[in-house]
């Protein structure tokens, strides 16, 4: 297939969905799937065979939320407006405020509209590394602190809290004990427990009998209370990959760029972002390369819009094939079209071998986009 395109194995789909419901099952918890880290509507027929329910931070979420699975829709958002909280209403079974001046305004209406109604706290325990990622750091505009909070205001069903990112079990733990000491005087009174995203799960070593363990004695301590898990990576973790091209080589004071057919910056812009270096099929270790240290560029005009280092056991070539692995959570719901660049197409490797095209991208989609 002409080049580029991300791929998505349904195999690897359905291995960690059915991770996912098996920690479901043994711990009790409602876990929902968090479309911030993955859209593509196309493939949700294999989702619904494991998980229904979903979590939406924006009226085009919460839409497709309701359109494409058709289960509970927690709805999150730091703001509401005038404008959209009566279609958060109508199509929500929960919806979390994320301060108690929005709880106070939109409560009755919450309440009339028959939507269980939480509130985000934030627990001030900061676990992450990336501060573009911890909302747990001073000056957080993400939940209510304990200081705010001596008693549970009216109508509020739920707690919500959030301060993972690809985290382990045993941050959550830590989470918990936070969120335990400063909320524990209002678990009594309510009917859930949000702990938010961040469960990497489905990450090769992550200890799930530790989540599991985790879960069930915090339900064994509050048995008043339904436990929502909202994992957004987990669900499509090493699902997925970019396929590019090499379509130049170019060399400047010794070092050497493979320039590709894809864009860190359009079509992995987390690459930059977090940063992290994706690993590359073709690639080698530096013991097996040819002697040089490879950069791979982008075909945008932005000067950091490259990744490295990478090392080939011959040097690349226009033509040769680049596979960027684990590009499917929260990548291709964050691309752009900067520069008009070609954008990759979307392909479904379904378990019987077949490709099916998802979606192919033209001219038109990036003129409409500016109009």
């Amino acid at each position: 297939m002409k080049t580029p395109y991300y791929i998505v194995y349904e195999d690897k789909l359905r291995a960690n969905l059915e991770l996912i419901s098996n920690v479901a099952r043994q711990s009790g918890a409602n876990i929902i799937m968090a479309f911030k880290a993955n859209a593509l509507w196309k493939s949700f027929p294999i989702v619904k065979d494991y998980v229904a329910n979903c979590t939406a931070s924006s009226l085009n979420e919460l839409r497709l939320g309701h359109e494409c699975l058709g289960g509970e829709i927690h709805s999150y958002s730091p703001a509401y407006t005038d404008d959209n909280i009566d279609e958060f209403l109508a199509k929500s079974t929960h919806i979390t405020f994320n301060s108690l001046s929005q709880l106070k305004r939109y409560a009755h209406k919450a309440t009339e509209a028959g939507v269980s109604i939480g509130l985000r706290v934030n627990p001030q325990c900061s676990v992450i590394e990336t501060d573009l990622y911890n909302p747990a750091l001073p000056g957080s505009r993400f939940g209510v602190t304990a200081d705010k909070l001596p008693s549970l205001p009216p109508h509020v069903d739920g707690l919500h809290f959030h301060a993972l990112c690809e985290s382990t079990s045993y941050d959550l733990e830590k989470v918990i004990m936070a969120f335990e000491e400063q909320f524990g005087h209002l678990l009594p009174q309510l009917k859930w427990v949000n702990m938010g995203g961040g469960h990497l799960m489905t990450r090769k070593g992550y200890d799930t009998r530790h989540l599991i363990e985790l879960i069930l004695n915090f339900r064994k301590r509050h048995s008043n209370l339904e436990v929502i898990l909202e994992p957004g990576s987990a669900f499509t973790w090493q699902t997925g990959d970019l396929v590019a091209s090499v379509v130049d080589v170019v060399d400047d004071r010794g070092i050497y760029t493979a320039i590709l057919d894809v864009s860190f910056a359009c079509h992995m812009p987390d690459t930059l972002e977090m940063p992290y270096l994706p690993d590359v099929a073709e690639c080698v270790d530096k013991e097996h390369g040819d002697g040089r240290k490879w950069r791979l560029g982008g075909n945008s005009c932005l000067s950091g819009d490259f990744k490295g280092d990478y090392y080939f056991d011959h040097v690349p070539e226009p033509g040769d094939t680049i596979t960027l692995k684990d590009m499917n959570h929260y990548t291709t719901v964050k691309t752009n079209m900067f520069n008009g660049i070609e954008h990759p197409a979307i392909v479904l490797r379904h378990s019987d071998g077949h490709d099916e095209i998802l979606r192919q991208f033209t001219y038109e989609d990036y003129k409409n986009r500016m109009s």
